[in-house]
């Protein structure tokens, strides 16, 4: 092996801090001497040029939810879920565009409140649509207080920026099959819509990001259940495809990346993701054969892919050599030219150091063989 692994807390060994994926326990994982910044390795794996390991998303990049950028509610209303909320009864909540949600603690998030539905004919929009103000909302006390007490200059920072363009349409009619209908029935009013909303999703983008140095930015926008896409391809490109284009040309002019989180088997339309210029698919492995995607199209797009084989969540069974073995395996399946963005998700502090160690180390040799260095 060309690069060590560290024993577990070897004395000799600097070491930092991670939280652990879908557990709030905090872990000491090597900090390793990187050959250059963990932000410039970061920008060659989306950029898919060049990079000399394979970015580990919990300890290379500083994530912040849609809600963590503003410091207090207006009007009783919240610009999205609050994930920080440690919820052990479901409740509701009403955000900045007047939506009510249930927040679901079996399904560890939130779901549009049975019988909520602003816009019962999607064409009233312009005339029954309140948008929210951002002048109303303090963005700038939080970023204050971000920038000197949280902010971590040697990671990328990732805002997660919320719901996209279908999936706000669906919260203001009341659901995918109304949103589904509407866009069979209407589509000149929901384009009209999507262009306006698109607007205002570029100007809280620019909020954002001229107050935070922005790396990466992740869009909510599921298209599909399990089983296959909620509307068809010609949908996709006759309404969604420019509202969203439109999104990702601006964040891209800022020289931002793009991530699209789409759940469902959305298979058929990465295609047309990749036309758009999405860099990164976060997508649900359960649904979708990202592996066949990434040999097809890897050359094109990036993935935020977990280790294969992993269950979702913290897998405490595994041994240490079954965890190296999974790891090795998941670098050479998503490896290959850049484009691989993961975590490793185990509780027990030893295991967690061990798979750290272990991505780093080999994902640094795998590349190295790859670029052709000795």
């Amino acid at each position: 092996m060309k690069y060590p692994r560290p024993a577990y807390k070897d004395q000799s060994v600097k070491y930092t801090h991670v939280i652990s994926p879908f557990t709030s326990a905090e872990f000491d994982v090597p900090r390793f001497d990187y050959p250059i910044s963990a932000i410039e390795n970061f920008r060659r794996n989306l950029a898919r040029n060049n990079p000399l390991w394979c970015t580990n998303s919990a300890s290379d990049v500083q994530s912040m939810g849609a809600q963590d950028v503003v410091t207090k509610e207006v009007r009783g209303t919240i610009i999205h879920t609050d994930f920080r909320k440690k919820a052990t009864e479901d409740y509701t909540f009403v955000d900045w565009f007047n939506t009510q949600w249930t927040w679901v603690c079996s399904a560890h998030g939130a779901m549009l409140t049975p019988g909520t539905q602003l816009l019962a004919d999607i064409t009233d929009w312009e005339t029954d649509l309140v948008w929210p103000n951002l002048e109303e909302w303090d963005f700038e006390e939080t970023a204050e207080r971000y920038m000197k007490t949280e902010y971590d200059p040697e990671k990328a920072l990732l805002y997660d920026i919320g719901r996209g363009c279908t999936e706000r349409l669906i919260t203001l009619v009341g659901g995918y099959t109304e949103g589904m209908l509407a866009m069979a029935t209407e589509p000149e009013a929901i384009k009209a819509f999507l262009d306006r909303y698109a607007d205002f999703e570029i100007q809280l983008f620019d909020k954002i990001n001229s107050l935070y140095p922005l790396d990466l930015v992740n869009y909510h926008d599921d298209w599909g259940t399990e089983l296959d896409t909620f509307f068809s391809e010609k949908m996709l490109l006759d309404i969604v495809f420019e509202p969203t284009k439109k999104i990702i040309d601006h964040i891209h002019s800022k020289d931002v990346y793009f991530m699209l989180h789409s759940c469902g088997n959305i298979t058929r339309f990465v295609p047309y993701m990749i036309d758009m210029e999405v860099d990164m698919l976060q997508i649900q492995r359960r649904a979708v054969d990202i592996p066949a995607l990434k040999r097809k199209y890897g050359d094109k797009i990036g993935f935020n892919a977990g280790i294969e084989g992993m269950s979702f969540g913290v897998d405490n069974d595994l041994s240490k050599e079954e965890l190296i073995k999974l790891i090795r395996e998941s670098v050479d399946l998503y490896g290959p030219n850049g484009g691989y963005l993961t975590s490793v998700s185990v509780g027990d502090p030893e295991k967690l150091w061990d798979s750290h160690a272990e991505l780093y180390a080999y994902s640094r040799e795998f590349y190295d063989a790859e670029q052709g260095r000795p």
